[in-house]
C-alpha cells in the first residue's frame, strides 16, 4: 500500500501542475486508504503537502510571469483568515461522535469523508461537462469588496475543514470575476492555495503531533510530480485532461461514498 501510496502521491503532483487545481482532491484518500491517516489528521496533512506543492508551481509560475500577485493577496486576505479560524478554533471543538440516526453512529470523521466525497462529485461534474473557459486578454479587474469576501469566506471554508485549496472554485472565480487569462488563472491559483493551505496547516500544530517522516517523504513526490505536469501541460491538450481527470474523481468520490455508508453496518 506504502508503494501505491507513493504512486499515488505523483498524481497530486502533476494534477496541480496541470490545471492549478485537484491536489487535495487525490491527498485525502490517498493519506487515509494508502497511508492509514485518520481522516482529520489526513486534513491537515493535506494542508501541508498541497500547499508545499503549491508553494512550488507557484513561484515557477511566477517566474513565467504567469502570477498576478496583487490578485493573489486581494483574494487570499479572507480566505486565509477563515482557513486558520476554523482550523484553530472550530475544527478541533467539534465533539467526535455527532449524533445517533436509526441505531447508526454518526461520527465527525465519517461525515468529513461524506462531505469530501460529495465536493468531489461536485468538482469531477463541473470538470466533465462545463465547457472550456474563454481566454481574454482583458486587464483583470477587481470586483466588489463585498463579493470577493464571500467567495474567500467560502473557499476558507472549504480548506479549513476538508483540507481542500479550492482550486476548482478558484480558477473560475480568477477567470470570470478577475477577467485573468486562463494560464495566468492558474499560476495565480497555486499561490492562492499554497498561501491558504500553509498558514492553514499552522493552526494544527497546536493541536496535533505531526508526524514528519511520513509527511515530507509525500510532501517531496509530490513535488516531483508538478514539474511532471508542467511539462505534460506544455504538450497536451489541458481541456481534454481536466475531463480525464474529472471522470477519475466522480469515480473516487462514489467509491468514497459507498465505503463510509458501508462502515456503518459493520
Amino acid at each position: 500500500m506504502m508503494t501505491a501510496g507513493y504512486i499515488a502521491s505523483i498524481l497530486i503532483g502533476i494534477s496541480l501542475g496541470l490545471i492549478g487545481g485537484g491536489g487535495s482532491i487525490l491527498t485525502i484518500p490517498v493519506l487515509v486508504y494508502l497511508f492509514g491517516v485518520p481522516p482529520l489528521v489526513a486534513t491537515g496533512y493535506s494542508l501541508f503537502i498541497v500547499g508545499s506543492t503549491s508553494l512550488v508551481g507557484a513561484i515557477k509560475n511566477y517566474r513565467a510571469g504567469l502570477v498576478n500577485l496583487k490578485t493573489a493577496i486581494y483574494f487570499s486576505i479572507a480566505s486565509t483568515i477563515t482557513v486558520l479560524v476554523t482550523r484553530k478554533f472550530l475544527l478541533h471543538h467539534i465533539p467526535d461522535n455527532l449524533f445517533t440516526l436509526g441505531g447508526f453512529l454518526f461520527t465527525k470523521s465519517l461525515l468529513t469523508m461524506i462531505l469530501f466525497a460529495v465536493v468531489m462529485l461536485l468538482a469531477a461534474t463541473k470538470m466533465i461537462i462545463a465547457a472550456p473557459p474563454i481566454e481574454t486578454n482583458t486587464q483583470n479587474i477587481l470586483p466588489s469588496k463585498g463579493k470577493t469576501i464571500l467567495i474567500g469566506i467560502g473557499i476558507g471554508l472549504l480548506t479549513g475543514l476538508l483540507g481542500a485549496g479550492g482550486g476548482f472554485l478558484i480558477i473560475p472565480a480568477l477567470i470570470f470575476l478577475f477577467k485573468l487569462p486562463v494560464k495566468d488563472a492558474i499560476g495565480t491559483s497555486l499561490m492562492i492555495i499554497a498561501i491558504n493551505s500553509l498558514i492553514g496547516f499552522t493552526g494544527d500544530i497546536y493541536h496535533t503531533s505531526v508526524n514528519w517522516p511520513l509527511l515530507l517523504p509525500i510532501t517531496t513526490v509530490a513535488v516531483a510530480g508538478i514539474f511532471i505536469g508542467s511539462k505534460l501541460g506544455e504538450k497536451i491538450q489541458g481541456e481534454n485532461l481536466k475531463k480525464g481527470f474529472g471522470w477519475f474523481v466522480l469515480v473516487m468520490g462514489i467509491y468514497i461514498i459507498i465505503k463510509e455508508i458501508t462502515s456503518l453496518y459493520m
